[in-house]
């Protein structure tokens, strides 16, 4: 009976140090999904977070998207967009970035702020509430393709931008669907309507 006790024991002991010598098996890390591109309020959202430690009564005046190659556009959305924010108490604008990625250009990934900067109310562009944007970028450019699907069709693989602002041409807040990459160098836009959803106007 003694030796049967002493060679359980030992069978024991023996079963545990093998237990103990295992080594988990190592896991295999997630693989980081590559960036991928935002809607402008998206952006627009994360920028004014950050501004409102800059200013609490800050209004946007302007919100632009900026095309980046290393990230694959999607309709609707790009990798990195720019905001300017006016605040009446300090009767001062400042630049804000959002970017999916570090970028050129002195773009960072996440809300960044620029400098401070003098800003007249008496240019075309008037400051406004993020309440007045009820429609989205991606939804202003499905919106705007239904009427610039010819002109599309005939250009396709140009770059799409948008600019977002409230101007005299339109009575509320609207969305400028540029093909091109930018305004100045374009030559076909559709405004949309920020608040509505509305087709507004062709631009050739």
């Amino acid at each position: 009976m003694k030796t049967f006790t002493l060679f359980c024991s030992a069978a024991l002991l023996l079963l545990l140090a093998g237990c103990s010598t295992e080594t988990p098996a190592p896991q295999k890390k997630a693989e980081e999904k590559p960036p991928e591109p935002v809607t402008g309020r998206q952006a627009l959202q994360q920028m004014y977070i950050a501004a409102r430690g800059w200013a609490s009564d800050i209004q946007v005046i302007r919100v632009t998207s900026i095309l980046l190659p290393e990230v694959k556009a999607e309709p609707g959305k790009a990798a990195a967009w720019r905001a300017l924010f006016f605040s009446p108490s300090q009767n001062k604008a400042r630049d804000w970035t959002y970017s999916v990625v570090e970028s050129e250009g002195n773009l960072h990934k996440g809300p960044f702020a620029g400098f401070d900067q003098s800003w007249s109310s008496s240019g075309e562009a008037k400051p406004f509430s993020m309440a007045a944007i009820k429609i989205d970028s991606d939804q202003a450019y499905h919106t705007a393709l239904k009427k610039g699907a010819e002109y599309d069709k005939k250009n396709p693989g140009k770059p799409i931008t948008f600019l977002l602002e409230a101007n005299n041409k339109f009575p509320d807040v609207s969305w400028r669907v540029i093909w091109g990459e930018s305004a100045g160098t374009s030559s076909f836009s559709i405004y949309v309507d920020a608040s509505t959803g509305e087709y507004l106007e062709t631009m050739h």
